[in-house]
């Protein structure tokens, strides 16, 4: 096969090549569409470099979209049809599947650095700003397309040096928009040199602990140059259908033989122009990019290049780069033939033979150079591990996961590759052999990876899957015996939070003690508790997620202990608020048990004593919220001098929170009223002295209640429950103090968040207090009514 940038004669008629004819349906100077159905001696007018660079792009609408954003474009593409003809095998996949545009923001997120970042990019050529500056000849068309190439392989690059990671960032999306904007205006060799100067960006590991994310970034302007060509294709091969008139849009289960010559023409020749790519990794990496677009050429041609480009990754030397090399491909793989699995199986094996790299001298010099440790340089294989792993696991049976086994003991026995494996398959899979795989990861080789993310995986595995029921404990026992002999708190406690949620799976209050008394032994010396604030809280989230009886939870005798280790007030208010809630969502009857109201009563008092006059409003309000909640679920039976009692004790602890002390005003008016119930109407010596200090109660609590609206009902309210029994006196100073209180009520409130007018609140107050004060007993020196007529003028 000839080089397609084979030179050319340019004469004033035509475009003749020496290797290859052109192909057809393409847009001539003058701006007339050429008839597919050409003669041949027509089609020599243009060059097949002409044809394939031509043309509106039909997603240039999404120019302005930066690489962040790309995994909302694939859903996008689509829609639109353009992954249409896969839609099939997409579907097929991702019911079981995790997507890698899932994993994105996480390796984004994880892989940063504040070092400084290089990036090599180049400027417009003078044939390039010849093509923005307006509409040309064909002749001229391709003329400058080709000085464009020149211009790329003689160099018109230029290196930004010093970036921060936000600038490089900032700098890939640019390309991205570049390459589409180019993609727009027909300028079909300026995106490839985009995507080819992009990919060309995966070698370097200058910075090597921002690789991963690089490779996120990089692949995703990749992906958009691999949809626009596969949408260029496919907007070109337009369709006869049988019994139809105009040619029309290819099914979505095409085949080759449906696809018109002259689409085929350009499809090979965007193949042909990525083969002439001089260098391996920007080759393999655009080459994959445009993958699915031989189904425009033969069927199977997609397995067939995915073997080929995975034996090509064997050219590549770092162990980093090739591995990533090699989950790009994979990830192409799954889309455009996802049954398909010799690739991923040469993938895995010659990841497994150059896995011993990692401690050659280069890379051991590198490391060296930008003083990053073993175990760092390790973790940034996971993401490409996984995914290799993932696409080998999906779909696949038991007998794989043993030869998988088998291999990487085999082969290099590593605590990385152990990692990958557990995270990769079914978490049946792994519940199903815990024993075993304890084992392997007591076995395996330490040679930087943290063994501790091992059991950290291994116990994700079985919060999901259960393991046999005769292995729960052993298992308990066995993991924890490795646990409890890590170093360091933040390696203990990150297995710990998340072997705390097996345990609560499976087992009782004395094991889930045990290990909150192993815990606080850990993270109490140096006061490591502190550094570790977001997994202890976790540890307590988990605790009452699994645990919603309240008298099982405070059996546990270091829960509380446990709460004490949060110092700081922020998070320790934040835990409280975590119990409290949990207990008013599931408490659903009223409890006596002296243990839960006084361990719930010391964590409500932790949340009161953190409002200040500094505190958000809607903060205060949610915190009374569930201290009103709590109160609500606390019963004493028919003991009404306790409930009176612990009113008294709520008051003093909760005197800040508003809403709280209306609440036990009302509860105490209450009380008043069931009392009456209870005597029938008839009060004894002892119970009008209980109601009579019921009033005193509210009378005492009342102005401690700021909103003024509020004070005046529960002044009426409470005068109307003393009239109810009797205590005329106490009434009386209710109905005082609501009717010199009237005067302070303003002109307008804030009510649910608005201004508005107290007019229409107070008439319809003051009509309740007077129809209440007509029947209020009037003393015998006065006249009828006269005493609270002259109080309310």
């Amino acid at each position: 096969m000839e080089d397609p940038l084979k030179p050319i004669s340019v004469s004033r008629g035509k475009v003749m090549t020496t290797s290859r004819r052109a192909s057809t349906g393409t847009t001539s100077s003058s701006g007339t569409t050429t008839p597919r159905n050409a003669t041949a001696a027509a089609t020599l007018a243009l060059d097949p470099l002409n044809s394939v660079l031509e043309g509106m792009d039909p997603l240039s609408q999404m120019a302005e979209m930066d690489p962040l954003s790309q995994m909302s474009l694939e859903l996008t593409m689509e829609k639109k049809g353009f992954g249409a003809s896969l839609g099939k095998k997409v579907v097929m996949t991702e019911e079981s599947f995790e997507p890698w545009r899932s994993k994105k923001a996480a390796i984004l997120a994880r892989y940063t650095t504040s070092e400084r970042l290089t990036l090599t990019s180049f400027d417009l050529s003078p044939a390039e700003k010849a093509a923005l500056q307006g509409p040309a000849s064909v002749t001229d068309k391709v003329k400058n397309r080709l000085e464009q190439l020149d211009d790329f392989e003689e160099g018109s690059l230029k290196e930004m040096l010093n970036l921060s990671q936000q600038e490089y960032v900032s700098r890939i999306d640019e390309l991205s928009h570049q390459l589409q904007s180019a993609w727009q205006q027909d300028q079909r060799v300026r995106s490839l040199k985009i995507a080819i100067q992009c990919s060309k960006l995966l070698v370097d590991t200058s910075v090597i602990q921002f690789y991963p994310s690089k490779f996120v970034l990089v692949t995703d302007v990749l992906d958009t140059f691999g949809q626009l060509v596969y949408g260029r294709l496919l907007e070109m091969a337009q369709y006869m259908a049988p019994g139809a008139v105009v040619p029309g849009r290819l099914p979505d289960d095409f085949t080759p033989n449906q696809v018109p010559e002259s689409a085929k023409e350009t499809c090979r020749n965007w193949f042909f122009k990525i083969a002439s790519i001089r260098e391996l990794t920007p080759r393999l990496y655009v080459e994959a990019a445009v993958l699915k677009c031989y189904k425009f050429l033969q069927e199977n041609e997609h397995q067939e290049a995915l073997l080929r480009l995975a034996h090509m990754t064997r050219g590549i030397g770092d162990p980093l780069v090739s591995l990533y090399a090699r989950s790009y491909l994979c990830r192409v793989g799954m889309s455009v033939a996802p049954i398909y699995k010799d690739h991923l199986t040469l993938s895995f094996k010659d990841f497994l033979k150059c896995y011993s790299q990692v401690q050659s001298d280069t890379v051991q010099n590198t490391l060296a150079l930008q003083k990053m440790e073993m175990q760092s340089y390790l973790q940034l294989y996971s993401p490409g591990l996984d995914w290799i792993l993932q696409c080998m696991a999906h779909r696949s049976s038991e007998s794989i996961l043993n030869d998988i086994l088998i291999d990487g003991r085999k082969q290099c026995n590593s605590a990385l590759l152990l990692n990958s494996i557990m995270t990769a398959f079914k978490p049946e899979y792994i519940a199903a052999r815990t024993s075993q795989f304890i084992e392997h990861i007591r076995a395996c080789e330490d040679s930087g990876f943290p063994k501790h993310l091992l059991f950290k995986t291994l116990g994700l595995c079985l919060v999901v899957a259960d393991p046999p029921e005769s292995q729960k404990l052993q298992i308990l026992n066995d993991a924890w015996q490795s646990i409890v002999r890590l170093r360091g708190a933040a390696a203990y406690v990150a297995c710990a939070e998340v072997w705390m949620e097996y345990a609560l799976r499976h087992f009782g209050e004395r094991e889930i003690d045990t290990i909150l008394g192993d815990i606080i032994k850990h993270v109490t010396p140096d006061r490591a508790f502190e550094q570790h604030y977001g997994q202890l809280q976790s540890i307590v989230d988990k605790i009452v997620t699994h645990i919603h009886d309240f008298s099982r939870l405070f059996s546990i005798n270091k829960f509380l202990p446990f709460i004490d280790l949060f110092q700081k007030e922020s998070v320790k208010v934040e835990v409280c608020k975590l119990v409290l809630e949990t207990f008013v969502r599931y408490q659903l009857e009223p409890t006596s048990d002296l243990v839960i109201v006084n361990a719930l009563m010391f964590l409500a008092r932790i949340m009161h004593d953190s409002v200040n006059a500094l505190s958000l409003e809607d903060e205060m309000r949610h915190i009374g919220q569930l201290v009103c909640g709590f109160l609500k679920r606390v019963s004493v039976g028919t003991d009404y001098e306790q409930q009176l009692s612990f009113a008294v004790e709520s008051r003093s602890s909760f005197s800040n929170l508003e809403p709280v002390l209306v609440y036990l005003v009302q509860s105490v008016n209450e009380l008043a009223i069931e009392t009456r119930r209870v005597v029938k109407g008839h009060h004894t010596r002892k119970t009008a002295a209980f109601v009579r200090a019921c009033s005193a109660y509210s009378f005492i609590t009342i102005p401690s209640v700021g909103n003024v609206l509020l004070r005046l009902n529960l002044y009426l309210v409470s005068g109307q429950v003393a009239l109810l029994n009797h205590c005329l006196s106490q009434a009386d100073s209710f109905f005082k103090a609501a009717i010199s209180l009237l005067p302070d009520v303003p002109v307008v409130m804030e009510i649910d968040g608005k201004l508005r007018s107290t007019e229409p609140l107070l008439l319809d107050y003051i009509a309740n207090l007077c129809s209440t004060l007509l029947v209020v007993p009037d003393p015998p020196e006065s006249g009828r009514c006269s005493g609270w007529l002259r109080r309310l003028r």
